[in-house]
C-alpha cells in the first residue's frame, strides 16, 4: 500500500484536492445563491437542493470545459508548434508526428510497449492520437453540460429573458462563461512556455535542470 501511495501521490494528492475544493465551492455557493434570493425575495434552498442545482452545474462544469479544453489544444499544438528553450516544448527538428522508429510503434515496439502500440493499422492510429481524443470528448461532454446547465439556470431566473436551448447557445451570458474561462487557460499556457525558458524549479519535470542554457529545449530536470 504504501508503495501504491508513493507511485500516485502525484494523482492521489490532487484528486483529494479536487474533491476538497469541490465541497468547499458547493458550501460557499450555497451561501451566496441564498444571499441573492434573500435579496430578491425568493425562496431559499437547502444544500441538498442546491448540489443538484443548476446554478451549481453550470458554476463547476465551466471550469472543467476550460481545463479540458486546454489540455486538448495543449497536447495537439505541441505536435506542430515550438516554443525554443521551453521544456514544455519539442526542439525545431522534432516538429510534427515523427517517425515509426521515434514513437515505437508497429515494427519498432518493444515487448513493454501498449498492445494496441504493436497492433498497426487502425489500432495503433487510434491509440497514437487517444490522449487528445480523450481530452476532446472530456471538453465536448463538459461544455455540452454547461450549455444545458446554464440555459436551465438562466430560464429559472425570475429577472432574466426565457430562452430556448439554442438561443441561449447563441446568447451573451453563454459566451460570456466560457470566454472568460478560455482566456485565462490560453494567457496561462502562454506564460508557462516562455517562463520556463527562462526560469527554473529544481527537481520538477516540468522545467529544465537549473543549470541548463535557456536556449535548450526538450529538456526536462
Amino acid at each position: 500500500m504504501r508503495r501504491f501511495l508513493r507511485e500516485h501521490s502525484l494523482t492521489l494528492v490532487f484528486a483529494g484536492l479536487f474533491l476538497a475544493a469541490l465541497v468547499g465551492q458547493l458550501f460557499t455557493g450555497h451561501a451566496d445563491y441564498n444571499e441573492r434570493q434573500a435579496a430578491l425575495g425568493q425562496p431559499l434552498l437547502s444544500l441538498g437542493s442546491y448540489l443538484f442545482s443548476a446554478d451549481y452545474l453550470v458554476d463547476v462544469t465551466e471550469n472543467w470545459q476550460s481545463e479540458y479544453l486546454q489540455f486538448f489544444l495543449y497536447v495537439t499544438a505541441t505536435v506542430w508548434l515550438i516554443q525554443k528553450g521551453s521544456p514544455e516544448s519539442k526542439p525545431a527538428g522534432k516538429v510534427g508526428h515523427e517517425s515509426d522508429e521515434e514513437q515505437q510503434v508497429g515494427q519498432y515496439a518493444t515487448e513493454s510497449s501498449p498492445t494496441w502500440a504493436r497492433a498497426g493499422g487502425w489500432r495503433t492510429a487510434v491509440f497514437s492520437k487517444s490522449l487528445g481524443l480523450a481530452m476532446l470528448v472530456l471538453f465536448l461532454f463538459s461544455w455540452s453540460m454547461q450549455w444545458v446547465a446554464g440555459w436551465y439556470a438562466n430560464n429559472s431566473d425570475p429577472l432574466a429573458e426565457k430562452m430556448g436551448l439554442f438561443q441561449y447557445f447563441l446568447s451573451a451570458d453563454f459566451w460570456n462563461r466560457s470566454l472568460q474561462n478560455w482566456q485565462s487557460e490560453f494567457l496561462a499556457i502562454a506564460s508557462m512556455a516562455i517562463l520556463s525558458v527562462y526560469l527554473r524549479q529544481r527537481g520538477s519535470p516540468e522545467s529544465k535542470p537549473v543549470g541548463s542554457a535557456h536556449s535548450v529545449s526538450d529538456e526536462s530536470g
